[in-house]
């Protein structure tokens, strides 16, 4: 028994393999269905679909489907204020409210939410992520943390992170104990702008490694974005 049957499926244990799996994402051009994200296997095999903005007609909202096509998650954003008047936050659409024309926000970070779907329908909460880039600070710089629902777990408040970069195609996700998830890109790995090869390690939850690269590529302009 290896150790990779401790790993808690986060979207569901049917994506998950016992042995290293290989896949290919290539980014559909806007032209193209509305764009998105195609991911095949090792065999060129369809594995998974990415619709963003260009198919969904909605900024802010990513859905990941199955080889056969079918909802498997559904990614929606959410803006965090924290207002120093009231010292609290709280979670919004992508609209701020300014007051006598000030932002009264310290800081304004991006979350994504991804969810199950039911019938095409948003359903389960399973997991949070933060972009590190607040909206009102562009040179503020961080790796990006997973959190998988429920939340509140464990002191560090976080379960995965994405460290590198995805623009550049050379990044990692990590456990929070530090070990290798997936590899998107890196030496020796094909690692394009448009195509670019991503190895999942054996035991983990491919579709939920593909709902972060979903999310990266929205927030990087790319393929899923308007």
């Amino acid at each position: 028994m290896g150790a990779h049957t401790a790993i808690a499926p986060v979207v569901s244990k049917i994506f998950c393999s016992s042995s290293q799996a290989v896949l290919m994402v290539r980014r559909r051009p806007p032209t193209v269905n509305g764009g998105g994200l195609v991911v095949t296997d090792r065999n060129q095999t369809a594995a998974f679909r990415v619709d963003g903005c260009g198919t969904i007609g909605a900024s802010g909202q990513l859905i990941v489907r199955d080889g056969d096509g079918s909802a498997i998650l559904f990614i929606h954003k959410k803006v965090k204020v924290w207002s120093p008047a009231t010292a609290s936050s709280r979670l919004t659409d992508e609209t701020l409210v300014s007051q006598g024309g000030v932002v009264q926000a310290l800081s304004v970070n991006n979350w994504w939410r991804g969810y199950l779907t039911d019938y095409g329908e948003p359903s389960k909460l399973v997991f949070s992520l933060q972009d590190p880039k607040p909206v009102l600070c562009t040179n503020t710089k961080g790796d990006v943390r997973v959190t998988v629902e429920p939340s509140g777990r464990t002191k560090r408040h976080w379960d995965y992170e994405v460290t590198g970069s995805f623009a550049q195609r050379s990044c990692a996700i990590k456990n929070r104990a530090g070990q290798l998830v997936a590899q998107i890109g890196g030496k020796g790995m094909m690692a394009g702008r448009d195509l670019y090869q991503v190895v999942v390690q054996p035991g983990y939850d491919q579709a939920f490694v593909v709902g972060i690269i979903a999310i990266l590529d929205n927030t990087h302009g790319e393929s899923t974005s308007c």
